[in-house]
């Protein structure tokens, strides 16, 4: 019986411990990913297709709750049911008052979304879960039609693998990485302001261009894509200070997978964060220069060394006894208060999650993919699929202003963009 009630909870991962103290109507810590259909979407076949998926994610089929030194997931029998889309994208999922799933699965029309709590997986895991319930939709639709053909998804981890603690596996007691201790530079972020959007309604903006030409240009300027995309977001930003912040510098949060760097297939939370910084007033505005700048920060944080460093730093406070011994309500404020801290590091953010693919036969049945994210500031989040790249901004704020220098600034180096949404979201 022991063994039994052991398997039926888990302690939450190093990344997802700060997200319930910091969950709040303004940043419900939700993300969406969503696939677009070239064809209605059948309700039924879609919760067919959910409860095979779901038996393969053990760890999605957990609630929260709290305990006297730490929240922990506990597995639930509540069976997840997909619904009909009528909800404020990004609509909170966390209540700590309320045992619930964490995720939910919606559709309207041709469209599939996805919508998780960040505690419970980051972007790479929620992207690998909504391929494949696609997957599985696609293949119980569409039957007949696959008769004879093999069609297989490109993540096949074990359910073990995709519930394992990526962070305590490769934290490094007596590595032979060693752990820089570095003081790290104490800077003011310019932070955006305005008016902001009633009731924490969040505005939603997504420019769609050829793949294959904001690669080229990434290319003509011989740096990456997401380095690339920074460049342009952080210029973009500069243009729209006002004189008296110019002093300070446009600083951009950079999530980084770390499944990347180190062998790891979980459908938790790996990731890590990277700030890149920019004083526009001590500094060229010339993008060639911002890029190498960028190029720079990142090669300098972006090294197994570092990040593995910065794994052992981050399991060291959980580890510490001390601390560990202190009742959650006090946790809580303290996660509170290292998260404002911490947000005032930083300007904008800007994750960039990649190519979506999905198996030759399965393509002809799908439109595009993307992705975008809930925030009290200004986010972007960035993916593509097929010949289409799509970023997608969310903006707590009134005007559009950014927005709009940044896709001026990338149609004036000669790329197509086609602005597909520009909603505000009401309740």
């Amino acid at each position: 019986m022991a063994r039994k009630k052991a398997s039926e909870w888990s302690k939450l991962d190093n990344a997802a411990k700060i997200f319930p103290a910091n969950s709040i109507k303004s940043d419900t810590k939700v993300f969406r990913f969503a696939c677009e259909l070239k064809e209605e979407v059948n309700k039924d076949i879609l919760q067919k297709a959910l409860n095979i998926t779901i038996e393969d994610f053990p760890l999605f089929k957990s609630v929260i709750k709290s305990g006297l030194f730490w929240y922990y997931f506990e597995r639930s029998h509540i069976e997840p049911l997909v619904k009909e889309e009528n909800l404020p994208p990004l609509s909170p999922l966390f209540d700590k008052n309320k045992k619930d799933l964490l995720f939910r699965v919606m559709y309207y029309r041709n469209r599939i979304s996805f919508e998780v709590y960040h505690a419970l997986t980051d972007g790479t895991g929620a992207l690998q879960f909504l391929r494949a319930l696609v997957f599985k939709y696609l293949l119980i639709k569409h039957a007949d039609e696959l008769k004879g053909t093999n069609p297989v998804l490109d993540y096949d981890a074990s359910r073990s693998q995709k519930s394992d603690d990526s962070f305590q596996r490769y934290r490094t007691e007596n590595s032979k990485l060693i752990v820089k201790k570095t003081k790290l530079k104490k800077e003011t972020a310019y932070l955006i302001k305005g008016l902001k959007i009633p009731e924490y309604r969040l505005k939603v903006i997504e420019g769609v261009m050829p793949v294959k030409d904001i690669i080229k240009l990434s290319k003509d300027y011989d740096t990456s894509l997401t380095i690339f995309l920074a460049a342009i977001l952080m210029i973009s930003i500069s243009e729209e200070m006002p004189t008296r912040h110019k002093k300070y510098p446009v600083v951009l949060n950079i999530p980084v997978n770390l499944r990347t760097y180190f062998n790891s297939e979980t459908a938790r939370n790996f990731f890590g964060v990277i700030n890149v910084s920019y004083n526009f007033n001590e500094n060229s505005s010339d993008l060639a220069d911002v890029i190498k700048s960028v190029q720079n920060s990142f090669k300098e944080n972006l090294t197994a060394e570092n990040l593995s460093s910065r794994i052992n730093a981050l399991m060291s406070l959980e580890q510490n006894y001390l601390l560990r011994a202190i009742p959650l309500t006090f946790k809580n404020y303290g996660l509170k208060k290292a998260n404002d801290i911490f947000d005032k590091g930083w300007t904008s953010s800007l994750s960039n999650v990649g190519k979506v693919d999905m198996p030759p036969e399965l393509r002809p049945y799908i439109s595009s993919f993307d992705v975008f994210v809930s925030t009290n500031k200004l986010q972007a989040c960035a993916c593509s699929y097929g010949d289409k790249f799509r970023i997608s901004f969310t903006s707590a704020f009134v005007s559009s202003d950014i927005l709009r220098r940044f896709f001026r600034n990338l149609t004036s180096l000669g790329l197509n963009v086609d602005i597909v949404a520009n909603k505000i979201y009401e309740e």
